[in-house]
């Protein structure tokens, strides 16, 4: 498959790195790959990534583009996101397709995760 015109990548600003890489191992398993104090290369997350220091928020009330994940169990998911810190921001609902809900990190950035099942 050609990675021409293809996502590739993409980059998630977090007010606290550190918080923010214990956050998404302990709940979704990514590892990390530190470069410098400011960045950290996501692996293990299906798309290849990293996350950046900075003030900025991710929030689709501000317009940013919504990262979305993928769950074999909801409901596991949530309570592991609430578990690490994290809150719920919309709860479980359906669309045509599947059920999902939208969370903030420990750093306030938005994200859904979605399930067929």
């Amino acid at each position: 498959m050609t990675q021409h015109h293809k996502i590739n990548y993409i980059e998630i600003p977090v007010k606290a790195l550190a918080s923010s890489k214990a956050f998404f191992k302990q709940v979704f398993g990514w590892s990390f790959v530190d470069y410098g104090d400011d960045y950290a290369a996501i692996t293990g997350a299906g798309i290849d990534g990293g996350l950046y220091s900075s003030d900025k928020q991710v929030s689709t009330k501000k317009g940013s583009v919504l990262v979305v994940l993928y769950s074999d169990d909801l409901v596991q998911t949530q309570k592991a996101i609430v578990a690490a810190g994290g809150s719920i921001l919309v709860p479980t609902f359906e669309f045509p397709g599947g059920k999902r809900f939208h969370f903030c990190d420990v750093n306030d950035n938005e994200y859904a995760v979605w399930s067929d099942k």
